[in-house]
């Protein structure tokens, strides 16, 4: 099953994509929706279906309680920042301000020189799970969404601690859907691509994560309650622009593309405000 939240007249509605069409619910957006037990869509369908390419996709989740993301996960990103391979997950947070839509365009951090692409795959929680065993983590996972970790490396390097580098308002691409835990297993092995004005930057697999979704779920719900809804972002591969000699950086207009195949892609276009 595939969910989104799109915008319309009276504000932002949870949908489903069934038959080719974008199909509103009587929920405000996918993180209500997870809320309220993932009752069947069926029973709530409260608008004109919409086609895909003329819904307006907000963040697919767009006030989530958390977003925790995970930072050098992919063993080739890892190696190509010159660093050991973890023993415990690296953790990092955001803030949904930092949210945009699939198609939204990404606000360039005011005052950063190098705004950086980080490509990665989203956890979106459903049920919520604390000190979880692996059955327990593994249940707890409602799907996965394509989502993009823009960070400004040089705020990011301002001191050893990394949130003031990743959670600039609307720089955060999420969606355009939430693809079920059903059509994709609770440990997807995927393609994952990221490109910068059609020239693809970044290019693994999800199976290369060091510490995978299930994992995740376990580590984090030992630390703090997860809830429906919240987000897990799992950490980019290798590829991104800090890491390439000469160093390659985000600008004003580039469009930069995030895909996962089953879950999507996100399509975002760099502006200065």
């Amino acid at each position: 099953m595939r969910l989104a939240t799109i915008r319309t007249n009276e504000g932002t509605s949870a949908a489903v994509l069934d038959g080719g069409k974008v199909l509103p619910l009587a929920f405000a957006d996918v993180g209500s929706w997870l809320q309220a037990g993932s009752p069947d869509w069926s029973a709530h369908v409260a608008g004109a279906p919409v086609r895909p390419e003329d819904a307006d996709f907000a963040p697919v989740v767009p006030h989530p309680g958390k977003i925790i993301c995970v930072g050098l996960n992919y063993r080739d990103h890892i190696l190509e920042m010159g660093r050991d391979l973890p023993e415990f997950p690296t953790l990092f947070a955001k803030f949904s301000d930092s949210l945009i839509g699939a198609h939204d365009d990404i606000v360039l951090p005011p005052g950063s020189t190098s705004i950086d692409w980080e490509g990665e795959l989203a956890v979106i929680i459903g049920t919520t799970v604390s000190r979880a065993d692996q059955t327990a983590a593994r249940n707890a996972i409602a799907g996965f969404a394509v989502a993009n970790d823009v960070s400004a490396r040089d705020f990011q390097r301002r001191t050893p601690e990394w949130l003031q580098g990743k959670t600039f308002d609307r720089t955060t691409p999420l969606g355009p859907y939430l693809v079920t835990v059903d059509e994709t297993g609770a440990e997807p092995d995927l393609d994952i691509s990221c490109s910068v004005d059609g020239n693809t930057k970044q290019h693994s697999r999800t199976s290369e994560l060091v510490f995978g979704p299930v994992a995740l779920v376990e580590y984090i719900s030992a630390i703090t309650t997860l809830r429906p809804g919240d987000v897990i972002l799992t950490g980019t591969p290798g590829g991104v622009g800090d890491g390439r000699n000469p160093k390659e950086f985000l600008q004003p207009g580039s469009l930069l593309e995030t895909s996962i195949n089953t879950l999507g892609a996100t399509a975002n276009r760099c502006i200065l405000q």
